[in-house]
């Protein structure tokens, strides 16, 4: 089968914004999507088909200056269909499923919640939210999944921002009996360590699940990232190092972390990998080093290089008869390139080499190559 194809999606939508006479403003949004693949995609990304459906459909409130006039808008509540983003989006971002019997499976121009209920508390440098956010699934492959959960920010300066949140899922209990009734704590730190150097930056966020004697797992990174910005083409070099803990076969409980709601905040965030990432590995049984290189020549063009080691938690785990640890190195180089004020394009290659793990899994010793065009229009 080949494994060339396209995809194609066109997301009309209206929003609109009225404020009161006590400074208080009721918002909301309307829009579509509508989404095609064809071509001969691989059996994941879906058969030829196209989808076209509600995906904004909300409307909130804010406060504007009636509750202090140092902060506006302190207090922000909607509700509907919307989407809502946790961090860096490790955990929580992507709120719609692609691909399948919708299309679309890497342009996934869905984002919003099926059902999401939001409220938000902002004095000052602080940030409080609850939500309720039931997720838009495939009706071929609906696990029930939804979730309710508490977050906290504190951002004490420009750079820096301090959070912690707690989530509480639940599932279909025949599906997915490790998420029904799934505990999620989160911590994230995404900080300028030292202040007068804001070129320097250091992430680190924490995660753990637990659900009884159903699954007991942790998943942690640490990224730290230096950008050159008095240089001519901006430079910002980063090391990534992220684990995310697998099933050890030698336990009767499960340790496999369950990668939830993972949508993307950057190139390699949080799809690690425009080959595995996308297709044969996910945020589970899996550790990985990232070093990248991005360089901004000019306004309207950002590119860069992305190298990464990936590495099996359990091997047991992830394929009958594998044994080791090492399963791909991948290289992606990308560019982005905002064309006029209408068109952006981005461009990417990529290449990877399967290792012991993956030639015990797939029976491949062949090297990957994968390339890609995107082109959006927006008015």
């Amino acid at each position: 089968m080949s494994d060339q194809w396209f995809e194609g999606s066109v997301k009309p939508a209206l929003s609109a914004a009225y404020t009161l006479g006590n400074s208080t403003a009721l918002y909301g949004k309307v829009s579509a999507v509508g989404e095609r693949t064809y071509g001969s995609a691989p059996s994941l990304v879906g058969v030829d088909i196209s989808s076209f459906q509600a995906e904004d459909l909300y409307i909130g409130w804010r406060s504007g200056k009636t509750i202090t006039t140092a902060s506006e808008n302190v207090v922000d509540v909607a509700v509907g269909r919307a989407p809502f983003k946790l961090g860096h989006g490790m955990l929580l971002n992507d709120g719609a499923a692609e691909g399948g019997s919708r299309g679309g499976y890497w342009t996934n121009a869905r984002k919003a919640f099926q059902f999401a209920a939001i409220a938000r508390l902002q004095p000052g440098p602080h940030k409080a939210e609850t939500f309720y956010l039931d997720k838009d699934e495939l009706p071929e492959n609906d696990s029930g999944t939804r979730l309710w959960g508490a977050n906290y920010e504190f951002k004490p300066s420009a750079h820096s921002t301090i959070g912690v949140s707690y989530l509480k899922f639940f599932a279909h209990e025949d599906i997915r009996p490790d998420r029904d009734g799934l505990n999620v704590w989160n911590w994230r730190a995404y900080i300028a360590p030292i202040p007068s150097t804001p070129d320097l930056t250091v992430d680190f966020e924490y995660a753990t699940e637990r659900n009884g004697d159903r699954l007991h797992s942790d998943a942690w990174n640490l990224q730290g990232s230096y950008a050159m910005t008095k240089l001519r083409w901006k430079p910002v070099f980063s090391y990534r190092y992220a684990f995310f803990q697998g099933d050890d076969p030698a336990t009767t409980r499960n340790e496999s972390f369950d990668p939830l709601l993972p949508g993307f905040h950057d190139w390699g965030t949080w799809w690690q990998g425009e080959i595995a990432g996308e297709y044969f590995l996910s945020n589970s049984n899996l550790s990985s080093h990232m070093l990248r290189a991005h360089v901004v020549p000019t306004d309207a063009v950002s590119g860069g290089l992305m190298f990464y080691k990936f590495r099996l938690d359990q091997p047991a785990a992830f394929a009958p008869g594998v044994t080791d640890k090492n399963v791909a190195f991948e290289m992606d180089a990308y560019v982005d390139w905002k064309i006029n004020k209408t068109f952006t394009a981005s461009f990417l290659a990529a290449f990877a080499n399967p290792q012991t793990a993956a030639q015990q899994a797939f029976n491949r010793t062949k090297n990957f190559g994968y390339g890609m065009v995107f082109l959006a229009y927006s008015y």
